[in-house]
């Protein structure tokens, strides 16, 4: 895999290497993507009466992460998550200056849906202080916890489930499930599902972005425990991250064009290679020519005179099993 490679992004399917957008308009994308996530997993619950709302907030948060990154997700990889991000990074998918960026976006993002929805809330004349509203929906342990969970509980399940996220989108994400709705379905349902565990036990957002959002516009205690689901999910992340680049190794989704590369250069005839002929070639020259390279190579075999033999074909099986060819 070259160094000089641009940033590898195989998580959805979207523009090859040379047609993959900049890093702004990249950038851009996970900021709206973590936007539109932020606001509809904190609003729904936020402006939402438990009996009588049509769609639980669990659900409505991981639909949104399904639309969101069927809409950009071709862009940035729609990772919406710093802690995706870092996952992506260490399974070797993402360079180190453009996961910074991206968390910079991501947190970005959320904090202008924090903004708005607080803007909200000022608004309403039922509500006299906008930051006691906005601790109902924001994660927290011990007396902030709706079942009273200690850190110890809070800490493992953010470290599980921010584990279980990454690996199901770098799983789902693999290069040879590109051009499908795989990841962006399966991601989404694995937050909803998560989500519906973690707002039982303290509204467990597995994303440090969009835990930031709100705990930037709740009360004081929130800020003092959003470590917790800064480090928690991160470190998540990071076991899932590693085990995918240990298990799977870090592939680069410009494979093909690699591979295609190698005949190419040599002037050789691969078996797998599709050659076009030169402008102004007859039809059927490049098999008259193949069969004729052939033929004096065997010939030089049976004589023995100690002439170079020519490279033999590649192949095609053994670089599937060496991993150069996918």
């Amino acid at each position: 895999m070259s160094s000089s490679a641009p940033d590898r992004h195989d998580d959805l399917p979207g523009p090859s290497a040379a047609a993959r957008p900049g890093l702004l308009p990249r950038l851009g994308a996970e900021a709206f993507g973590t936007l539109f996530i932020t606001v509809a997993g904190l609003g729904v619950p936020l402006f939402s009466i438990p009996q009588s709302s049509p769609l639980p907030a669990a659900l409505a948060a991981g639909l949104a992460v399904t639309a969101a990154m069927l809409a950009v997700g071709h862009v940035s990889g729609g990772h919406f998550n710093p802690a995706i991000t870092l996952g992506h990074l260490l399974a070797g998918r993402i360079r180190a200056g453009a996961a910074a960026a991206y968390a910079v976006a991501q947190l970005a993002g959320a904090l202008v849906g924090g903004l708005v929805l607080f803007a909200v809330l000022r608004t309403l004349p039922g509500i006299a202080d906008s930051r006691t509203a906005f601790d109902t929906v924001t994660a927290g342990f011990g007396e902030h916890s709706i079942i009273q969970a200690p850190v110890a509980a809070v800490l493992l399940l953010e470290v599980l489930g921010a584990a279980i996220i990454v690996g199901v989108f770098l799983g789902a994400a693999a290069r040879g499930r590109a051009g499908t709705a795989v990841a962006p379905v399966a991601v989404g349902l694995t937050f909803a599902a998560l989500l519906q565990l973690g707002q039982a036990v303290g509204n467990l957002p597995f994303n440090p972005a969009r835990a930031a959002a709100s705990a930037v516009f709740s009360s004081g205690w929130a800020v003092e425990q959003f470590w917790v689901f800064l480090v928690a999910p991160l470190a998540g992340a990071a076991i899932a991250g590693l085990l995918v680049r240990i298990f799977t190794g870090s592939q680069a989704p410009a494979a093909p064009a690699a591979a295609a590369e190698q005949p190419a250069a040599a002037g050789m005839d691969d078996a797998g290679s599709a050659e076009v002929p030169a402008a102004g070639s007859q039809p059927g020259a490049g098999a008259r020519q193949g069969s004729a390279e052939r033929t004096t190579r065997e010939g030089a075999a049976g004589r023995g005179d100690g002439a170079a033999a020519r490279p033999e074909p590649v192949n095609e099986a053994q670089e599937f099993f060496d991993g150069k060819r996918s």
